[in-house]
């Protein structure tokens, strides 16, 4: 019994001890962790205000009454719809500046690259147009156009005009050929058989009525995927054409289904393409303008669902509506294929 109470003596002093270190142990953890806390929250804070405070600087480092001086210039005598979106143009382009910190040299190559755009452009070919279809602009405009002049949700939706539309095509009677001098000595002679094709339908006005001696005004490429005016072994006017639409609003012409192409890469819009590692194709689609007396002007492209670029345009253009599947076509000796489509125009 004697022997016991040493051994709880040096029990009970182990035991205080060990309390001690563990609460030694435990405030040590309990303060680190909160001074570790207040001073990552004050770093944190100070961080913070310190960089807000750079940021601040570096934000006004440039004049900022600069590009109100701009849009306060304008006269009282402007024209009204420049003075309406000038203002905002101005701001764009100086926030554009401003965000990317543009350059004395890289705004001078910008400036030349718009001037070879306008250079290069002639009747026969725009290529500022082509730079506004890779940026995606003209289909913009095109939606936001047809979505304010729109007075129908039956009207057959609009698509891009594109660089290569030549206004003075042929009229042709309905049921001719918009191909011309088809040889076997050209390349591409028998993709054009296999491709051979008749096109018909209507014109129609919102209500399903037909619209008499509308304007059908049609073009495409050959099968080498070259328009006319890019390619010297075709003729004049070759695969375009416009046909005006019967008492019962038909059209009616032979073409070709239309093949994919790149759009050209010997000028500046295609050198931005390839600077933005971009593909140039254009899914295979032949062009439209349909026009009548009291009735909006149409202009769309009609968009072959074979082809592999349908769902990836180069030019932001295909819509879902005027994706159409061309159909074989049994004893005609002119045409393999046939595609059937109405038209149908709003009302101005």
């Amino acid at each position: 019994m004697g022997q016991m109470i040493p051994d709880l003596a040096a029990a009970a002093s182990r035991a205080s001890a060990a309390k001690i270190k563990s609460n030694g142990i435990s405030n040590g953890i309990s303060n680190g962790i909160s001074n570790g806390i207040s001073n990552g929250i004050s770093n944190g804070i100070s961080n913070g205000i310190s960089n807000g405070l750079n940021g601040a600087g570096k934000k006004c480092q440039y004049d900022p009454t600069f590009t109100q001086k701009v849009i306060a210039a304008t006269g009282p005598n402007a024209n009204p719809r420049l003075a309406q979106i000038f203002p905002s143009l101005v701001r764009h382009l100086h926030d554009f500046a401003r965000e990317v910190n543009l350059t004395v040299g890289e705004w001078s190559a910008a400036v030349d690259f718009l001037n070879e755009c306008g250079q290069m452009s002639t009747d026969r070919r725009n290529e500022t147009q082509l730079l506004c279809d890779i940026l995606g602009l003209e289909s913009l405009v095109d939606e936001i156009t047809t979505k304010q002049l729109a007075t129908s949700t039956t009207q057959t939706p609009s698509a891009i005009l594109g660089p290569f539309y030549r206004s003075d095509a042929p009229f042709f009677p309905n049921g001719t050929s918009i191909v011309q001098d088809l040889s076997p000595s050209l390349p591409w002679y028998d993709q054009a058989l296999e491709d051979s094709a008749f096109l018909s339908g209507r014109v129609l006005s919102t209500d399903g009525e037909p619209i008499e001696n509308a304007v059908v005004d049609v073009w495409h490429t050959a099968p080498n995927g070259l328009y006319e005016q890019q390619d010297a072994e075709q003729p004049e006017m070759n695969f375009r054409g416009r046909f005006r639409t019967d008492q019962g609003g038909r059209y009616a012409l032979y073409a070709l289904r239309p093949v994919a192409y790149p759009i050209p890469d010997d000028g500046p819009a295609g050198r931005l393409l390839g600077l933005l590692d971009r593909h140039p194709n254009r899914p295979g689609h032949i062009h439209f303008i349909v026009s009548a007396e009291g009735h909006r002007t149409l202009t769309t492209q009609l968009y072959d669902s074979r082809d592999r670029w349908v769902g990836n345009d180069a030019v932001f253009a295909v819509k879902d509506e005027l994706v159409v599947r061309f159909e074989p076509r049994e004893g005609d000796g002119q045409a393999r294929w046939e595609l059937g489509y109405d038209f149908v125009l709003g009302r101005c």
